[in-house]
């Protein structure tokens, strides 16, 4: 499912039993919200946070995307769920664990939402393309944590045992011309950590990152955001460019690189 829409540089998951939170982000400079049912939510509090994501989708955010991350398809609460996610007016549905095509026909078709996949398991990363693919599917977002866990990563480990994952999540949602997001980072008080991460994400090729703190949104969005030297040199390259293969500066150019151009001022414009 191509989407026309900017995808989000950056993601912030919020509870969506936190009524603090939600009214906080009203203010933030989050590109999209995610008002979360599952892991951030205890059990005994399911119902309330359900009704709770469907008022706050309902006064809105703003200019903000918004999302609700429903419980997974194993869960007790899984059904209640989509019936609250198709009533409700959020721009999208996050679905953890997805493995499997019929999972995301499924849940797309039931919520009438365009879908974010979250790929968390080595099975969700083998038939990443084939989920991308999907009708209604409008992106993938990286779980790293479940990630971790399933392929028997140390939690303080860096990122070269996900490099293989991560790098078939971004191709699997290019190959559909979906959006690719790249997993949260845990530790709330690194922001250096958090920056290098990003810059790695951008590097991979990621559109942005999603986000489990406000403080983490500021250099996200800069990380995945053109910098002003980026932007110069990309107008310069659109006005010099005249058709073909031809010099400009120091590299040759040609369409592609003015189709990228382009793509980056237009990211910009938010």
């Amino acid at each position: 499912m191509t989407t026309a829409r900017l995808a989000p540089r950056t993601a912030l998951f919020l509870p969506a039993s936190n009524p603090r939170a939600i009214a906080k982000a009203r203010g933030l400079d989050a590109d999209m919200v995610i008002l979360d049912l599952e892991d951030a939510v205890r059990d005994d509090a399911k119902a309330e946070a359900r009704a709770a994501a469907v008022a706050a989708v309902a006064e809105g955010f703003g200019h903000r995307l918004c999302a609700i991350r429903i419980n997974g398809v194993e869960s007790g609460e899984h059904a209640a769920d989509l019936d609250a996610v198709a009533a409700s007016i959020c721009d999208f549905v996050v679905v953890p664990k997805v493995e499997t095509v019929a999972d995301a026909a499924v849940i797309a078709d039931a919520t009438a939402k365009p879908l974010l996949a979250m790929i968390e398991t080595p099975l969700g990363v083998l038939s990443a393309a084939d989920i991308a693919a999907v009708s209604g599917v409008g992106g993938l977002i990286a779980g790293v944590n479940d990630l971790r866990a399933t392929l028997g990563i140390a939690a303080g480990a860096g990122r070269e045992g996900l490099s293989l994952s991560l790098q078939t999540i971004v191709l699997a949602a290019r190959a559909s011309a979906v959006w690719a997001i790249d997993g949260v980072f845990n530790a709330l008080d690194d922001i250096e950590g958090l920056a290098a991460e990003c810059r790695h994400g951008r590097a991979l090729g990621f559109d942005g990152k999603s986000l489990i703190h406000p403080n983490q949104i500021e250099p996200a969005a800069r990380a995945f955001g053109p910098s002003d030297r980026e932007l110069a040199d990309a107008q310069a390259l659109i006005e010099a460019a005249t058709g073909g293969a031809e010099r400009f500066g120091d590299r040759m150019i040609e369409a592609m690189h003015v189709a990228q151009a382009r793509a980056l001022i237009e990211r910009n414009r938010r």
